[in-house]
Formats: C-alpha cells, structure tokens, sequence
C-alpha cells in the first residue's frame, strides 16, 4: 500500500453516462483506475452525467445537457456550451466540494476544465484522452503547460506531440483488468475489429483487407455515426451480418479471444487503442496501422504486425502471417505492461507530483 492514501475527484467525459459507449476509451481508463487505485487504498469518487455506472465504484449523476463528441467537430469549431450544460454542472459541483479532495483530476477532452484551472484552490490535473484536434483545445492545453507544469497526463508519447508540448505530459499509458479477459490457444478463422462506428476509425478498409484475404470479419462496437454505417452497408452488403453490436466486456471477449487476430485501421492519431490490450489479454495479436498508440504498443513480428498507414495491401500481407505469432506472447505482454497494478502506480506516482510539487 502507498504511504498516502488520497482522496480524488475525477470529472468524467460529459459526452455521454459511462456505460453507455460514447466516451470511447475514457469510460475503460475510468474503470480500470479507480478499480485500481482504490484496491492501493485511496478514496475515488467519479463525477459523471445522470444515468452513468463504472462497476461498484461510488459515482456523483449530474443533470444536464450532453456535449458534443470533439472528434466530431471541425478544427476551427467555436467553443460552445448547451442551455443547462452537464460539464458546467459537473465542474461545478467540482468547485463546491474542492476542500473535501486532495486532488482533481480532468478527464473530459473539453476547454472549459483547462480554463477553470487556475480558478480552483484544491489542485487539478488533466488526462487528455485524445490527440490533437482543434485549435481551441491546442491553446486550451498550451496554457496549462505554460502555466502549471506538471499537471497534464496522456496515454503515448505520440498522442502527446500533436500538441507540440510533449515534453509537458507525463506518459501513463492504460491498463485492463485481465481477470476478466480468457486466454484462447485455437482460435478460430475470423478476424476481428473493435471500435466505435464512426469515419475516423477507418472500417471499410479492415473490411476491404478481410474481403481480399477471404476472411470472416467480426465487427464489434458502438454504432456511432449512422450515415456511415450505411454506406458502408451499400458498399459491403455482408456488413450487416459481421455487425455483433456492443457487447459489455465479458460478451466482448467471448466474441474477441477466439478471433485469429484483430484489425486496427485509424485514420486519425489513436491516442491508445484500448481495444489492442484487450486482444493481447486474449492472446490475440494485433494487426495495426503504424499510425498513433498502436504503433507504441504492438511489438511487431512478436505480438502482432503493423502496417503502414491506409495501405490495405499490407493489412493483407499481415493477415497472410498471423500463425507466425505467439499467442502465449500477447498475453505475456499484457500481462507485464497493462494490468491494474502496474496502471494505478504509474498514475498515483503522477498525482504526488501534482499534489506535493518540488
């Protein structure tokens, strides 16, 4: 156990409740850390919009309207705030209850908790679970690099220079709770991809990859962005039947571990890529654009391969040498860099710097 056990307020996405798909990555962080920062005996408590749940860990329901998704927006979109916002009353309560906290920590990609920072007397510190994209959130995040080192946290290095601050972020990575996650020896012929719906994520190439090599597809994840869905199902008129939805963690890695690999096509910057660790929990290497957090986490040749970016023939080549891979290694990788343990000593050996600078 650390020698100080502290109490933290995190401040959810306010894109969605947690459990419901739409914060992407952040609802796993989210769970995964408080889940093991509280088994090393401190206090968290997840301030988050009405309708949300993370396991057994105590959550606050705030009111409000939701925000939109930033990967949605455009780089010059305006910062905007909905009639009764969820963040402004989610950041709110924040500030009512600061003296009850040693620290705060951010984790909504959003300007406003970066602008409040200053204003609040208990310190806050910021997870920013995405790469750049926009200018809004680049100046927001500069400010806070300026003007209180220390305080911002990322998954990747890569993630981390979109910014052009990256030597202002601690670099923390993810974790999975690997208990919940089988190791599977025999796969069967499919492939698998993990995300959510949406243009960013790049599906049509895995499908067109999968097609090429005369694979099944298994496609697993929030359905996000309908008219693309439906173009996608013009185009690959199978689609509809590899669709197996969103499935919570245990369905998901009943479908995952007995796929032969799983397929990463992003056409953004990834700043993690949750869905890899969970494929290596299962033994299922990862085939991945080299392109943001996968290209930090894949050991190619050894747990998975990577491709260069938007090349289809490469995802091809890849799936024609997946039984070269070790499946015992995916799970060995796992298991060394991304359990519990290992994720809540990395972001509690953050917060001491924040709450005790110098």
């Amino acid at each position: 156990m650390p020698s100080s056990h502290r109490r933290l307020l995190f401040l959810s996405t306010p894109v969605g409740p947690l459990g419901s798909g739409l914060g992407g990555g952040v609802e796993l962080t989210l769970l995964n850390l408080s889940q093991g920062l509280r088994a090393r005996g401190h206090q968290v408590t997840v301030v988050a919009p009405e309708g949300s749940s993370l396991a057994d860990a105590p959550v606050v329901g705030i009111g409000g309207q939701l925000q939109p998704t930033a990967h949605t927006q455009g780089r010059a979109t305006p910062i905007i705030f909905p009639a009764d916002s969820v963040l402004e009353n989610m950041w709110r309560y924040a500030r009512q209850h600061q003296s009850q906290v040693d620290l705060i920590v951010n984790f909504a990609y959003d300007w406003l908790p970066f602008y409040l920072t200053e204003f609040f007397s208990s310190p806050v510190a910021h997870f920013v679970s995405m790469g750049s994209l926009s200018d809004g959130m680049d100046g927001a995040i500069r400010q806070v690099a300026q003007g209180f080192p220390g305080r911002l946290g990322a998954y990747t290095r890569t993630q981390a220079e979109t910014f052009g601050v990256a030597e202002a972020f601690e670099i923390l990575g993810s974790a999975i709770d690997l208990e919940q996650y089988e190791f599977c020896p025999f796969p069967g012929p499919a492939l698998a991809w993990l995300g959510r719906i949406s243009p960013e994520k790049g599906l049509e190439d895995a499908l067109e990859a999968a097609a090429i090599a005369q694979v099944s597809l298994k496609i697993l994840g929030k359905l996000e962005d309908a008219n693309y869905w439906q173009s996608l199902c013009q185009r690959f008129p199978e689609v509809a039947d590899s669709y197996l939805g969103f499935l919570p963690t245990h369905g998901l890695q009943q479908v995952l571990r007995q796929c032969r690999a799983l397929l990463m096509t992003p056409r953004w910057i990834e700043a993690f890529g949750n869905v890899a660790i969970e494929a290596l929990a299962c033994g299922v290497p990862v085939i991945a654009y080299a392109r943001g957090g996968p290209a930090e986490i894949v050991q190619p040749g050894k747990t998975g391969w990577l491709v260069p970016p938007d090349d289809v023939q490469g995802l091809v080549d890849a799936i024609a040498d997946i039984d070269r891979l070790d499946r015992q290694a995916c799970r060995h990788q796992a298991e060394t860099d991304y359990s519990l343990k290992a994720l809540a000593m990395r972001f509690e050996q953050w917060f001491e710097t924040v709450i005790n600078p110098g």
